[in-house]
């Protein structure tokens, strides 16, 4: 009998993408060695990086692959020039890309904000890549969206003040009066790090996409968690999610923008139950 080596629990890595962008990745897998996981790959926001799921991933990662990014302009990846493309088919891009790098013909997606944005675009145009799309706290994109005239003026002082400076002032759109002053201080403090230039610049461009007509053809199960006491959003915003044909739409009564560093418990436990109610299906009849 051969024996195939174990995998590694943690592995760390770059990626060069096709415009020169070094994209800095993590995987954790503490699945049982003698089986080949599915993966769970997670997108986080704009402003973020991959440290925002670290407490995701305990709750994953004995029984999925979990690969987190640092998108483009983020945490330790690379900063893209003022000149250099930005776009939702470029970020959709780095996505396909860090799956052929990985070998991975397809996953699970999981994204927050801007990374939920990101992954109904790859679930949308690349179906053959995306088993399934878990999107909390996201919209198809800002056009329309009742913070849209708010994020504008954000873009400006994201790129004079800083990143810090923005969430520090904002911070009781993203969390509860209740929320852990340690947790404020390690968000605004991780977040801080991203230029202010680059996230303002990606925010000016999320405002303009309007993914609504591509809804209707996602193919994959969707998952949408959305937060029910959302000061930027407002429930009509989120409701356009309902476009996607096969979909799960679950509303965390009074918790504001950010459920997904909030309350990562309930988000993966929701995450979880919609993935073995994805995988106890029939499978389809082959004609």
């Amino acid at each position: 009998m051969r024996h195939q080596p174990t995998r590694a629990e943690h592995e760390e890595g770059w990626l060069r993408s096709s415009d020169g962008i070094a994209l800095r990745y993590v995987i954790d897998d503490f699945t049982p060695p003698w089986r080949d996981p599915e993966t769970i790959l997670l997108l986080h926001a704009n402003m973020g990086s991959r440290n925002r799921f670290r407490r995701w991933v305990p709750a994953l990662a004995g029984a999925y692959r979990v690969v987190r990014w640092d998108m483009r302009g983020h945490g330790a990846s690379g900063l893209p020039g003022p000149d250099a493309q930005l776009s939702i088919e470029r970020l959709t891009q780095d996505v396909v890309e860090l799956l052929d790098h990985l070998g991975l013909a397809r996953v699970h997606l999981a994204g927050s904000s801007t990374g939920g944005i990101i992954g109904l675009h790859a679930a949308a145009t690349g179906p053959e890549r995306v088993a399934t799309l878990a999107s909390f706290a996201a919209l198809p994109g800002l056009v329309g969206a009742a913070g849209h005239e708010r994020y504008l003026a954000w873009t400006e002082r994201l790129a004079a003040e800083g990143v810090g400076k923005v969430l520090s002032e904002t911070i009781h759109h993203r969390f509860g009066d209740d929320a852990d002053p340690a947790l404020l201080d390690w968000f605004i403090a991780d977040a801080a790090r991203n230029d202010g230039r680059f996230v303002g610049r990606l925010l000016r461009m999320l405002a303009g996409v309007d993914l609504a007509p591509l809804l209707p053809g996602i193919a994959c199960p969707c998952l949408f968690v959305v937060p029910g006491a959302d000061p930027e959003q407002s429930p009509e915003d989120y409701a356009r999610l309902r476009g996607v044909p096969d979909h799960r739409f679950v509303v965390m009564p009074g918790m504001r923008h950010n459920i997904t560093d909030a309350e990562p418990e309930r988000c993966t436990a929701e995450l979880l139950a919609f993935l073995r109610d994805v995988a106890a299906r029939p499978a389809p009849l082959t004609r």
